[in-house]
């Protein structure tokens, strides 16, 4: 470690994406010791004292902080990285970016297309590394299923359809607000299952397909006050509970995509299929290291489904780990990211998705927004440029 160039990390939020991300960082010299860049877990930050010190003792940071803005004060800071409620993250990652960190931010990059250009302006007029955590393009399969589509397999893609579907809110009693269910205020989250989970599907499937060209979308509010937690009362919710919406993209394909949480039996069920040409793919987060594959062009006879196990050292990332056939997890995706960006340092490349890649998701969400409300179709005016 003494000839590595070290990057002292500042982690601002110590819940569930906070340990995972701080995972990320302290299995990266394990498993890509080349690399010339290393994480230093040099603070994290919790509002709350004995959170951020039994956080700081637990995961092996040399201190912590309980304002956020002592961490991007501190000279001992190279790279803020912010998992914080959605309404916090324009303040941070703007401050972040003044004081010349590097930026690491939780999707969605920010509640509304406003918040989130203030955002850009501020990293690209800085010009700080900077990344935004969709990890479902670094699980193995899913990189392979870009590849693919990328190398002209499909040949012209007709159809891109997607799905994430949850049940942890199907309960009048759950209340809105507070550490745990932020996601639930409106206030705090800025949208519900559009920015929490379509985004996520969104931003794969531009990465993989191209831009959104425009969207006609339904949301559903099921219950429509809960109790908030900070005050007590009740009031009403103003997150959409469930969304589905159609598209076109840039290229000529349609887009059908549905999210919520009131599908029961589901928990995390992430999907996505398309249809090209030539072939399809498909892939589902439950069996997340195996990718469906048809091939039109195979003898009739045998043509059919196949079942691609992506456990081999020649499939994404994967030499990296273990032994072909065996199998890989979510918190792996989150490590490859954690991978991919410090090898930016070293290539001065940037590290995809960046800032300006998640403001066109973030159109893209907010015009779904917009055509749910008003019941019409919406331009997007995404610019999709990512070729990676």
């Amino acid at each position: 470690m003494s000839n590595k160039k070290l990057i002292r990390v500042g982690l601002i939020g110590t819940g569930l994406m906070g340990r995972i991300h701080t995972n990320g960082y302290k299995r990266l010299a394990d498993f890509f010791p080349e690399y010339e860049y290393n994480p230093v877990l040099q603070a994290c930050c919790s509002r709350r004292e004995a959170n951020a010190k039994a956080f700081a003792e637990r995961w092996g940071y040399a201190s912590y902080e309980t304002d956020w803005r002592k961490i991007i004060e501190r000279d001992d800071i190279d790279a803020v990285d912010i998992c914080t409620p959605n309404d916090t993250h324009a303040e941070i990652a703007i401050a972040a970016a003044k004081a010349g960190k590097m930026i690491l931010c939780e999707k969605p990059l920010a509640r509304t297309v406003a918040e989130a250009e203030g955002m850009l302006k501020a990293v690209e007029e800085a010009g700080v590394q900077n990344t935004v955590w969709y990890n479902y393009r670094r699980i193995p399969a899913v990189t392979l299923a870009k590849n693919i589509v990328a190398s002209g397999k499909l040949g012209k893609i007709f159809h891109y359809r997607a799905n994430f579907l949850q049940d942890w809110t199907i309960n009048p009693d759950l209340p809105q607000g507070g550490d745990a269910l932020w996601r639930l205020d409106v206030d705090a989250a800025g949208s519900g299952v559009t920015g929490d989970l379509l985004a996520h599907c969104i931003d794969t499937a531009m990465w993989i397909n191209g831009g959104i060209k425009d969207v006609s979308a339904v949301t559903e509010t099921f219950i429509k006050e809960r109790v908030h937690q900070g005050t007590g009362q009740k009031q009403a919710v103003g997150i959409d509970d469930a969304c589905i919406f159609h598209c076109h993209f840039d290229n000529g394909s349609l887009g059908l995509f549905e999210a919520t949480r009131y599908a029961r039996g589901h928990k995390a069920l992430y999907t996505l299929e398309i249809n090209g040409e030539h072939a399809s793919i498909r892939w589902d987060l439950h069996d997340m290291n195996r990718l469906e594959y048809f091939d039109h062009g195979d003898e009739g006879k045998v043509r059919g489904w196949r079942s691609i196990h992506i456990t081999d050292g020649d499939h994404p990332y994967m030499n990296r780990w273990w032994i072909p056939g065996t199998s890989i997890g979510y918190e792996h995706s989150f490590i490859h990211q954690v991978a991919d960006f410090f090898y930016s340092l070293q290539s001065g490349e940037p590290c995809h998705p960046t800032f300006r890649d998640a403001f066109e998701t973030q159109k893209v969400c907010e015009a779904v927004l917009d055509s749910a409300r008003d019941r019409a179709w919406k331009d997007t005016h995404v610019k999709w440029v990512e070729k990676v």
